[in-house]
């Protein structure tokens, strides 16, 4: 049974994400304790609310260090909603700029669309080779969100990196719904709040630990 700690730092929505995890396998923790973090199988950060929140609640924590040292270390990450927009290099809310943690290059802002927020199910291009989308690509998931990254650039400098697998949805227009990259993956939707096809995507990154 994986040990998955669940960073907690003051974000809403963890319980469900908890259980999301133990549905599907997980010996499951909801800690901030820096121990616990380092030492699991897997870290997933959840996150709802505004990105300048999410990243004080995580600077409260300490956990942009102990997320790059998982990262740096390869031991699996998974960002959840917020916790994917604040691996980006920046969000913009309201005219305010807040730094990210600056894992992927990219600009969390208001998504270009008639309606926002975007809210219900939608379906997801997923990347060749995807190892979270494994047997779910057609399937639909449930996002509810005002923010996200519209453009994405990754420049390849070396032979040996491979750039990060990227999946894209629309809402107006397209936005990154998810990105794997090594040990650190992230989607924009709530999996735990996607029913069968959440929980096999929460159960295919679990098969990707250890």
């Amino acid at each position: 049974m994986p040990k998955v700690a669940v960073l907690d730092y003051g974000s809403g929505n963890v319980r469900s994400v908890v259980r999301a995890l133990e549905h599907v396998g997980a010996e499951v923790s909801l800690t901030s304790d820096p121990q616990e973090i380092l030492a699991a199988d897997g870290l997933v950060v959840p996150g709802v609310g505004a990105f300048e929140a999410v990243m004080e609640g995580l600077k409260s924590v300490d956990a942009p260090r102990l997320i790059g040292r998982r990262v740096a270390g390869g031991r699996p990450v998974l960002g959840i909603c917020v916790g994917l927009q604040v691996l980006f290099d920046e969000g913009i809310e309201h005219g305010v700029r807040t730094a990210g943690l600056g894992e992927w290059p990219g600009i969390v802002e208001r998504l270009d669309a008639d309606v926002v927020p975007h809210m219900g199910w939608n379906t997801v291009d997923a990347p060749e080779g995807s190892k979270l989308f494994r047997g779910i690509e057609d399937e639909r998931f449930y996002f509810v969100h005002s923010y996200g990254v519209q453009d994405w650039t990754f420049d390849q400098n070396h032979d040996a990196i491979r750039p990060p697998l990227v999946a894209w949805t629309t809402h107006g227009k397209p936005f990154i719904a998810a990105v794997e990259n090594g040990p650190l993956s992230a989607t924009q939707f709530h999996p735990e709040k996607s029913g069968e096809a959440g929980a096999k995507l929460l159960k295919n990154w679990l098969e990707t630990l250890g």
